[in-house]
């Protein structure tokens, strides 16, 4: 690469300075050559396809066009794919890697707002809030005399499915409270779960003897309706399942004869299919508490995004290796 490399953004352009605001903004210029005032939303324009030419380092973001092989024809000095956002599954092939194309993703920094939206639904749904909050509402009256059984989260049982970026950020995060945490991931060993500080059991069990069960599996051919009718029959009358990985990781069907029947409630971040149909009965069902998959980086959470990439841009600059750095094997097994 030449000493300041030349760069292009490429991304939903009103996103732009959201995730680099002025103090990143003036650290990305000081390390790479980049006109602001071009941001790729598509490839095919006269100007971008120019531009592209000569691009050693992509800024890539929500709302940038897939790097086919064309784009990458297009791009023949291009050196580095750094994205301000998550999985970079949908962005890339593996002919970026077998051009030898780095890629970096700020898939870490992006898992700690859903973590932390995660631990505040734990907590909330062990305090009942969603329920309590409807009562009120109705009754316009507190709707109990004393102490309310069977709420708290003193010992509340927790549990984790998936060990991923998220999952592993939770863990850290629900360590301080008082919580009883397990995790079920067949990919992780006992004696990693030990370095994580949780038991491991296997999902059935994890069901059977949890009150909130939250999801961070990624989403694969054998992961999709990882749990469907017959495990969410295997959870406590008057659990909790939240979802915030994806939708398809869920059976809605059978979520919601649970839910008509009254013996589990639900907060979802993630539904499938997203957004869900008018006519879905989740709206309107009193124990599913559904958001419009706000979980991950929001409003002033993007900038944290382009700060791992302002960074990594930095280390390529100065001619070290990136810190977060996307394995294509390891890619390919999730979503």
């Amino acid at each position: 690469m030449t000493e300041r490399p030349r760069a292009m953004f490429a991304m939903t352009p009103q996103n732009v300075p959201l995730v680099f605001p002025p103090e990143l903004m003036a650290r990305l210029r000081a390390c790479v050559e980049i006109d602001s005032t071009l941001v790729a939303d598509d490839f095919t324009e006269p100007r971008v396809r120019e531009a592209l030419a000569g691009t050693e380092i992509l800024l890539t973001g929500w709302g940038c066009p897939r790097l086919d092989p064309a784009v990458l024809d297009a791009a023949p000095e291009l050196r580095a794919v750094l994205h301000a956002a998550g999985s970079v599954k949908g962005l890339t092939g593996p002919e970026v890697w077998q051009r030898g194309i780095a890629v970096s993703s700020a898939a870490d920094a992006n898992a700690v707002p859903v973590a932390e939206y995660t631990l505040a639904m734990i907590l909330l749904a062990g305090k009942d809030v969603f329920a309590l909050r409807d009562r009120l509402r109705d009754r316009r009256a507190f709707p109990y005399g004393g102490i309310l059984p069977g709420v708290g989260n003193h010992g509340r049982r927790v549990g984790v499915v998936g060990a991923s970026r998220i999952g592993r950020r939770l863990l850290e995060l629900l360590r301080p409270h008082d919580l009883a945490v397990t995790l079920a991931d067949p990919y992780v060993d006992a004696a990693e779960a030990a370095r994580l500080g949780v038991p491991l059991l296997p999902l059935d069990e994890l069901l059977r003897t949890s009150d909130i069960v939250t999801l961070h599996a990624p989403h694969t051919a054998e992961t999709r309706h990882l749990v469907g009718a017959r495990e969410l029959a295997l959870m406590p009358t008057g659990s909790v399942l939240i979802n915030t990985a994806r939708g398809a990781l869920l059976d809605h069907e059978a979520l919601v004869a649970e839910l008509r029947a009254g013996r589990l409630s639900a907060v979802l971040d993630v539904t499938d299919p997203e957004p869900l149909p008018a006519d879905s009965p989740l709206y309107d069902l009193p124990n599913a508490f559904v958001t419009p998959h706000l979980a991950g980086s929001q409003g002033n959470e993007v900038a944290r995004l382009g700060r791992v990439v302002v960074e990594e841009a930095e280390r390529l600059a100065s001619g070290d290796g990136l810190r977060y750095a996307v394995d294509h094997a390891a890619l390919e097994r999730t979503a």
